[in-house]
């Protein structure tokens, strides 16, 4: 092979520089999107970091149950246990909802739960118990008060609610109680079923007769 010409040198030399610019160029903007993408990562940690630390907060305020005391006119009163951040409509629910003569707007329902809380559910004042103003009925006696007595034989689950600390779902319960046993023949059977208390039964007591 014959020795290059000057000009073909020349030439290959022009050709060689511009291929170690092309180079360097290439070069530079390699680093230069490596930095960028480094600094994307930089970008998505600290995102991730930011919602690790929400997701730790939020555990933290709800990671575990809670146990509350719920009392007062619910249908089924007593100690549950629910998840954290629950609100307070959500332990009255649970306990069976409120009774017919509950005062709920006595309550912040949207209140979040904390652990060892009593739930009070107050019951709206009755009225005043005695004799109705009225004409004598016959043999001279009066019309009978609101608070008459409640046959347990035949009462139905809305005469059940309306004594104190029975709701919809504790009245099934004596009715299906009444069903399983063919009839009541005394009110302390009741104290069988399950979630009627001593309170409870004070109050059927009062209000009940066979």
């Amino acid at each position: 092979m014959g020795s290059l010409s000057r000009s073909q040198l020349l030439v290959y030399g022009a050709v060689a520089v511009v291929l170690v610019l092309v180079g360097a160029r290439w070069i530079r903007s390699g680093d230069n999107a490596q930095g960028d993408s480094a600094g994307g990562v930089t970008y998505a940690d600290s995102s991730n970091k930011a919602g690790s630390g929400g997701a730790l907060a939020v555990d933290a305020a709800g990671g575990t149950d809670v146990v509350v005391d719920v009392a007062g006119a619910v249908a089924d009163p007593g100690v549950y246990r629910l998840p954290a951040g629950t609100r307070v409509n959500d332990a009255v629910q649970r306990a069976g909802g409120a009774t017919a003569r509950a005062k709920i707007d006595a309550l912040n329902l949207a209140a979040r739960l904390t652990d060892g809380q009593q739930i009070i559910i107050p019951a709206r004042a009755k009225g005043p118990v005695g004799v109705a103003a009225g004409p004598a009925v016959a043999g001279g006696a009066t019309a009978a008060d609101s608070e008459a007595p409640i046959n347990v034989g035949t009462a139905s689950v809305e005469d059940l609610d309306t004594i104190e600390g029975i709701g919809p779902v504790t009245a099934q319960k004596i009715l299906e109680f009444r069903d399983q046993h063919g009839g009541i023949s005394s009110v302390d059977q009741l104290d069988q079923i399950d979630g009627i208390g001593p309170a409870t039964m004070d109050a059927l007591r009062s209000r009940l007769q066979p």
